[in-house]
């Protein structure tokens, strides 16, 4: 059957998607992480913890439809990337998922009893739920852009040969410091928005402002290891962009500062790490000018830049191999069938239009500021 599109241009339309899935985790989620991590260093005593809660206790639940998405995108357009990750990464993964399911456990039953000590260890949760997956996540990019221990069969059968400890290495652990840095930032950020003006706003601005220097300074030092590190992959023989999905077919290998070839071969790809340091600098710039929109906007601006520099600075490898480099996994030898491609894209533009119509109606809907009076006379707030 002739579809209408080739399947060049479906892989990279889906490549595309999955990038745009991620962002927006990241983007709305990542703000809900960013609070939960700040919970006990921004709120003092239990009124102001509420009150903080109650910045995203209303939309958290809508947020993490995206990290849904996310990993049924990976699953279902790019099966050799789950198959290897979702089994390589299976503890880290673990870890992750035990995480972040404490947080609606907290969410419901922290106000179930009034004891302080009860509150205290939910409050604590939250904090795990928030700071443990962010962390992790980035550790996970990390080990990305270094490439994962595994290698494909003649049947192309997977075989993960690394552990879990293995995940930690410098660089990675830069990398999730990163990502802990770049989300309380969107957090703090999303408290300016949110939270009433007062002394917790100040504090979220002072944590925003050593998140935001982080932030400058590790990305800056993970650009360092990108130039100058043992990191980078390249493929070295031509490769039919239409061909069938098996990472066999062409030869690739280890190549130190190869993921800054991109940037020479299209020079408008700088947008993105330009948009990475610079969306860092404009928040910086709101938080000190008490500007909580202009906060906001860099913070969001610095997520997508940073992301997208990582997407870009790979392509179009999506993960490769240390241990046999001729089984990493590309835009071109890891991707469903043409079919199935194009089946997902008619489904996608008619659903993903539909949740971001019904995400804008409902943030429209519960927009303002979260106060401490509020608590008193709304018994449905956390």
């Amino acid at each position: 059957m002739e579809l209408p599109l080739d399947y060049a241009t479906l892989r990279t339309i889906w490549w595309l998607l999955l990038g745009v899935l991620l962002i927006a985790f990241a983007l709305t989620d990542g703000f809900d992480m960013g609070v939960g991590a700040l919970l006990p260093f921004v709120a003092r005593n239990d009124e102001e913890r509420r009150m903080v809660i109650n910045t995203i206790g209303a939309t958290w639940e809508g947020n993490q439809v995206w990290f849904i998405l996310g990993g049924g995108a990976i699953f279902a357009a790019w099966p050799m990337v789950y198959a290897v990750s979702f089994s390589g990464f299976y503890l880290a993964m673990f870890v992750v998922l035990s995480a972040m399911i404490l947080r609606p456990v907290a969410f419901k039953y922290r106000s179930k009893r009034p004891e302080a000590r009860w509150r205290a260890a939910w409050d604590w949760a939250l904090f795990i739920g928030g700071f443990v997956p962010v962390l992790v996540f980035g550790v996970a990019v990390g080990n990305v852009l270094q490439g994962a221990p595994f290698r494909l069969d003649t049947d192309l059968r997977a075989f993960y040969e690394g552990s879990f400890f293995g995940l930690f290495t410098p660089f990675t652990l830069i990398c999730g410091l990163l990502s802990v840095a770049m989300l309380v930032l969107h957090g703090a950020a999303w408290l300016g928005v949110k939270a009433e003006r007062g002394p917790v706003l100040d504090r979220a601005r002072t944590f925003g402002t050593v998140a935001a220097f982080a932030s400058l300074a590790l990305f800056g030092i993970g650009g360092l290891f990108a130039a100058f590190g043992d990191l980078g992959f390249r493929i070295e023989s031509a490769v039919d962009a239409n061909g069938p999905s098996n990472p066999l077919h062409a030869v690739m290998t280890a190549a130190p500062g190869a993921w800054l070839d991109n940037y020479g071969r299209h020079p408008w790809m700088l947008i993105a790490p330009v948009l990475g340091f610079g969306g860092v600098v404009i928040a910086l710039i709101g938080l000190w000018r008490r500007s909580d929109a202009l906060a906001f906007g860099g913070s969001s601006a610095s997520t997508l830049g940073i992301i997208s520099t990582v997407g870009l600075s790979m392509f179009p490898f999506i993960l490769p191999s240390t241990i046999d480099a001729r089984s990493s996994l590309t835009v071109w030898n890891a991707s469903s069938s043409h079919l199935t491609l194009f089946v997902m894209l008619l489904g996608t533009v008619v659903f993903l239009p539909l949740i971001l119509i019904y995400t804008a109606w409902v943030y429209k809907v519960l927009w303002g500021r979260s106060s401490t009076a509020a608590l008193k006379t709304n018994p449905d707030l956390y």
